[in-house]
C-alpha cells in the first residue's frame, strides 16, 4: 500500500460528513460576528425563470442558510425579464446593507447576457466567486480577498480531509479548463504548493498523465470518462462530475446520476475517492454559506472572525 493509500482511514470521502463540519464552523463564526458587530450575514439567491434543477438547487440552498440563521431572501423572477430589470435588482441588492452575499442561479435565459449580470455584482457579494475582480484575486494568490469559487473551495477541503492539511509537494492533475471549476482548483493547488497539470482534450496520452497524479479532479463532465487504470494507486481523487445517464433497470425512462470517474473501477485503486451523489455536492452549499459569512465579517471590519473559524 502506497504512503497516500495509507493517509486514508476508507477509500470513500464523507462529502456529507465534511460539509456538516463545515456548517458547524460557519454557524459558529455567524455567533461571533453577531456579538461583535450586531448583525447577521444576509444572503440573497436570484432565479431567472423555471429551470427545474436550478428549482431545486436554489431550494436546498435558502435551507441551509436558513438552517445557518443567516437573513436569506429569494428573487424568484419570470424567465421573459429583461436585462435590464435584472440589472437593476442587482444594483439594489449591492445597495443593501443587510445583504452581504449575493447569487444568481446560472444558467440564465438566453436573452440575458451572463457575463454582463456576473460583472455588475458587487465583487465583495459575490460568493460565486465568478466576478472578474475575484478570478484576478485568485490568480494573484490573494486568498485573504477573494471570494473563492465553492465547487474548489470544496474540493480542496474533501482532499486534505483524506490526505492531511499539508499538500507541499504533491502532483495534481485536473481534467478539465472550466473557469467555474478547472481554472480555480488549479489555482487553489499552486497555493497549496502542488505542481498542477490541466489535462483537456487535446491533451496527449491523458490516461498517462492522470496516472502522475497524488491528487485527481474530475471535471471534465463526461460520464465515467476516467477509469480504474488511470488512476494512479493510492490516489486522492475528487470527481466533481455531475452526470445523468439511463438506468433501465430502474424502469422504462429512468436515469441515474455518475460522476466523471468510473467509481466501482477507481475505488478499486484510489487510496481515497469522494462518490457521486455525495461527495464534492454537499461541500458546494457549505462553501456558499461560508463565502458569505466571510463577506459579512469583512463587510464589518472583522474578517479575523470568518478567518479564524473557517480555517484549515
Amino acid at each position: 500500500m502506497s504512503e497516500l493509500a495509507q493517509k486514508a482511514e476508507t477509500p470513500v470521502i464523507d462529502g456529507k460528513a465534511v460539509a456538516a463540519t463545515v456548517i458547524d464552523k460557519v454557524k459558529e463564526a455567524r455567533d461571533w460576528l453577531v456579538s461583535a458587530a450586531g448583525e447577521k450575514p444576509g444572503l440573497a439567491v436570484v432565479l431567472v425563470g423555471e429551470n427545474p434543477a436550478s428549482e431545486v438547487y436554489v431550494r436546498n440552498k435558502g435551507k441551509k442558510a436558513e438552517e445557518c440563521g443567516f437573513h436569506s431572501v429569494q428573487h424568484t423572477l419570470a424567465a421573459d425579464m429583461p436585462e435590464a430589470d435584472l440589472l437593476a435588482l442587482i444594483g439594489k441588492l449591492n445597495a443593501d446593507a443587510m445583504i452581504h452575499g449575493i447569487l444568481v442561479q446560472l444558467p440564465l435565459p438566453d436573452h440575458i447576457d451572463e457575463k454582463k449580470v456576473i460583472a455588475a455584482i458587487d465583487p465583495d457579494k459575490d460568493v460565486d466567486g465568478f466576478h472578474p475582480i475575484n478570478v484576478g484575486r485568485l490568480g494573484a494568490g490573494a486568498t485573504d480577498e477573494a471570494l473563492v469559487p465553492c465547487t474548489p473551495a470544496g474540493s480542496i477541503i474533501l482532499a486534505k480531509s483524506a490526505l492531511g492539511s499539508d499538500l507541499s509537494g504533491l502532483e495534481a492533475v485536473i481534467v478539465g479548463r472550466s473557469n467555474i471549476v478547472g481554472k480555480p482548483v488549479a489555482q487553489l493547488l499552486l497555493a497549496e504548493h502542488c505542481t498542477v497539470t490541466i489535462g483537456h482534450s487535446r491533451t496527449r496520452d491523458l490516461p498517462a498523465v492522470c496516472r502522475r497524479a497524488d491528487i485527481l479532479v474530475a471535471a471534465v463532465g463526461r460520464p465515467q470518462m476516467i477509469r480504474g487504470d488511470w488512476i494512479k494507486p493510492g490516489a486522492c481523487v475528487i470527481d466533481v462530475g455531475i452526470n445523468r445517464v439511463p438506468a433501465p433497470e430502474k424502469g422504462e425512462g429512468k436515469t441515474r446520476i455518475v460522476g466523471d470517474v468510473a467509481f466501482d473501477e477507481a475505488v478499486e485503486v484510489a487510496g481515497s475517492i469522494t462518490p457521486v451523489p455525495g461527495g464534492v455536492g454537499p461541500m458546494t452549499i457549505a462553501m456558499l454559506m461560508a463565502n458569505t459569512v466571510i463577506a459579512a465579517a469583512r463587510a464589518a471590519g472583522r474578517p479575523d472572525i470568518a478567518d479564524s473559524v473557517l480555517k484549515d
